[in-house]
Parts: C-alpha cells; structure tokens; sequence
C-alpha cells in the first residue's frame, strides 16, 4: 500500500522517533486492505509497527528493507489471537457505552469494578441499560462527565473536533511532541548482545502497564527476546486481555503500597534495563518513584511511560481509554457526521491504544539504541491524546474514504496451533517482516499473577 498516506504518517513518525534531518527509511507498505473510517486507521497501524520494527533495524544494524502486511497490520489492531472451540471473552462491561443525555453524548468505562462503582455512586444501581440510560438522559453531559470523574470514574462527553482543539487541554496536548524523549545521566555500559536474531535477548524488561497500548509495546518487546515481568496489583484483574496480549511475558503481582512490595519492586528495578508505565501522569511520583529517583536507582534505564490525555494542561491526571479518548478529542463526533448518524461513531478499532503501543516499543528501541552510543539513561513519554491529533490532522479526502477490509483469510494465521492456559487457539502471523529479526514468542500467554515476582537467572 503506498500511498501518500501512508508516506505521510511514516515521515511524522520516523522524525517524531529521531528528528527532521534523519534520512526517511524505505519501508515497503503491501496490500491495499484499508479500515472503513473518515481517517487513515489501516495507514496508522503499518506504519506504527513499521516504526517499531524500524526501530529494531537500527538498534542491531540490521540493513535489510522493513515490509508491511497491511491486512495483517489492520487485523492486530482488532485483535491477534482466536481461541478454538471456545468463545471469544466478552470486552465489555454490559454497562460500558455511549448513553444520549439532555444536550448531547456521553460515555461511561465501567469495565474495572471500581470504574463500575464510581458510575453507579453518581447515577445509582439499575438492573439493566435501559434503566441506566434513562437515568443519564436526566443530565447534561458536561455535569455528567464532571461528576463521574470526581468519584474516581471514567467517563468523556462527546466533543466535536473544533471544540477540543478550543479546549485548554486540546491545546496543551497540541503543543506536545509526539514522543516526547530526554537524555539522562550517565551510566556504565551496558552488557547486551543484542544480535539481529534476538535482538533484545538479556535485556529485562519491567512492566507496569495495563489496557491496552502498554501491554501491546510490551508484547512486542517480548517478540525480539526480551525479558518481560509484568507487575499488577494484588487485586486487578483483566480477564478479557490476558490471552491477547501476554504471551512471551511471566506475570506476577506486587504491591507498591506496601513496605514490602516496595522493596521488592526496587530490587527487580535495580537489575532492570527498561521500565514501562502507564500511570497517570503524577501517580508514580506521587508513591516516591519520579523520573530523577528511577534513573539513581536503575543508572542508565530505559523509562517509557504512557497518560491518556496528555503529559500537560488541566487532564493531564485524568483518567481515561482509548474509547474515552476518541468521545474526547472529536473522533466519535466526526465518525457520527461522515455516517450521518445520530449517534456516535469512533473508530473501527481501538488504534489510538494499538498505535501508541507500537509507538512506545520503538522509543524503548530508541532509548536502548542512545544507551549503547552514549552510555546514558532515557525518558520517553507518551500519551493517547497525542496519537489523535496525529491522526485528526491527517483525514482522508472526501473522495478517497474506504468502505472497509475484508474479511479474514485463512492465510493470516500462523500454521501451528498455540496452547495457553485457557485452551488451544491461533494467533495471527506477523504483521511486519525483516529478514534475521523474527518476531516471536518464547512463551504462550499466560493468566496475570501466575509468575512470583523476581528475574529468570
């Protein structure tokens, strides 16, 4: 697929990774398969694993040309794996969705049982949606949304593009890079093989993100060889994911807000190379670990984190999705005018989250690459918000909208079958390809919490 689409995505992401005066790689772009959406989500998804495969390439100096398959990009952003003979989990709260109020739309995340019990504390139990809805179209969405966030909820009004480009955090998210990186101190060298083969085998990868662009940046991370301990609370769960996104990863759980769960924590971070996070934007400060303390006590780590509305501006703590993103930030708004539809219409799929995974695996590649040339640690933040503007400032022309891919073909999937602790399934072949450096996977998935919490030897 080249087209000038996905040419323009590919130059903003490549200089968004190193800078405008870094030479654009060729990257060959195949198929024509494209979402059917008012912006370029099938463009979004190849050049977002294009950029992270990249990324790759020049850690190891692999000089081979990076290619695309763009059905297969599309279809890793609905999802990667089929369970055989046994339905697929449900990815919805039956309360979770988009309800009408008096002046408009709203949606309510109700998906974690705390988001769930936050909703319910403002708008009251109801026995099934329809009672809830009749419940929210008693408010008007700005009161709403308001509320529910103040009770430790999630929850987004849907705003037309024009309006949150007005809106102090559409203008703060703006103004931000799209990855935005810094320099740290100093460290020793560090002891990586790094061969084209396995690129990231020795490196230990310490994950402290959940739903959904974290765990994607750190599945692709476990796919070049890395070792990747996923940390979670003692009490979260994600039932619905886990098969998806965990296999190549040992899961296990910690408490951060305990003596002991701290110290642990800092021993698996000392021995640590790369950190990936996905709390809000003053979470992780707020327990003792800001950027300054996580680079004393890991000297030269790799530090990747992720917000949902932007590092910036009067959200930046706010909670939010990718679904909530995209009611936010004008995309639900804009699908429901190009449809002619009375509700909302996001994306097809989840690609803000998808994307900015991506995204942050190729800054953690990036920061391992700036670690061996210079000897130094590295920050890199993130934000879903900031993928949207991205993909908001690159509509598809009028002419040019896709009807939509079609459906899968038996070829996507990989040949041999894969056991997990759930059952048996499929998982779809590779979406990108670079020959030497397969993505693959060393471990099946596997349920969160069913590793302890310490490094392999």
């Amino acid at each position: 697929m080249d087209n000038r689409y996905s040419t323009r995505l590919w130059q903003q992401l490549w200089h968004g990774l190193r800078n405008a005066n870094t030479p654009l790689p060729a990257v060959k772009f195949n198929g024509e398969a494209r979402f059917g959406s008012l912006y370029p989500v099938t463009e979004l998804a190849s050049t977002s694993i294009a950029l992270a495969m990249q990324a790759a390439a020049e850690l190891v100096g692999n000089q081979h040309q990076t290619e695309v398959d763009c059905h297969l990009a599309s279809r890793w952003f609905q999802h990667s794996f089929r369970p055989l003979n046994r339905p697929a989990p449900a990815l919805w709260d039956p309360f979770a969705g988009d309800y009408a109020t008096r002046d408009g739309w709203i949606r309510l995340h109700t998906n974690a049982p705390h988001h769930r019990a936050a909703v319910e504390s403002v708008l009251g139990r109801h026995a099934d949606r329809a009672s809830l809805a009749q419940a929210v179209s008693q408010w008007d969405k700005s009161a709403l949304e308001e509320a529910v966030i103040i009770a430790g909820g999630c929850a987004a009004g849907m705003r037309s593009l024009q309006a949150w480009q007005q809106h102090p955090q559409g203008q703060a998210v703006k103004r931000e890079s799209l990855i935005e990186q810094t320099l740290q101190p100093e460290a020793s060298a560090p002891l990586w093989r790094l061969l084209p083969a396995r690129p990231l085998h020795g490196v230990r990868v310490l994950d402290l993100t959940r739903i959904i662009a974290g765990p994607v940046a750190t599945r692709f991370l476990a796919g070049l060889g890395a070792e990747v301990l996923r940390l979670d609370p003692p009490d979260w769960q994600e039932p619905t994911l886990e098969e998806e996104l965990t296999p190549g990863k040992r899961c296990a759980r910690l408490d951060l807000k305990s003596a002991e769960g701290r110290q642990r924590f800092e021993a698996l971070l000392s021995e640590a190379d790369v950190l990936v996070h996905g709390y809000r934007a003053d979470a992780l400060p707020a327990l003792g670990y800001d950027a300054e303390t996580l680079q004393k006590l890991a000297p030269g780590l790799t530090d990747v984190s992720l917000n949902a509305w932007g590092w910036t501006g009067p959200w930046r703590n706010r909670r939010g999705f990718d679904s909530l993103v995209q009611m936010g930030c004008g995309i639900a708004e804009s699908g429901r005018r190009w449809k002619m539809s009375e509700a909302p219409s996001p994306l097809p799929v989840q690609a803000l989250d998808h994307a900015t995974g991506y995204l942050m695996a190729a800054a953690v590649l990036e920061g391992l690459r700036q670690r061996l040339l210079h000897n130094t640690g590295f920050t890199a933040r993130l934000s879903l918000a900031r993928t949207a503007c991205l993909l908001t400032e690159n509509p598809y022309e009028e002419d040019e909208r896709p009807a939509g891919i079609g459906l899968a073909r038996p070829q996507d999937d990989n040949v041999e079958a894969e056991l997990t602790h759930w059952g048996i399934g499929y998982r779809l072949r590779s979406p990108v390809w670079l020959p030497g450096t397969p993505l693959l996977w060393s471990r099946s998935a596997s349920p969160l919490g069913s590793e302890a919490p310490f490094w392999l030897k």
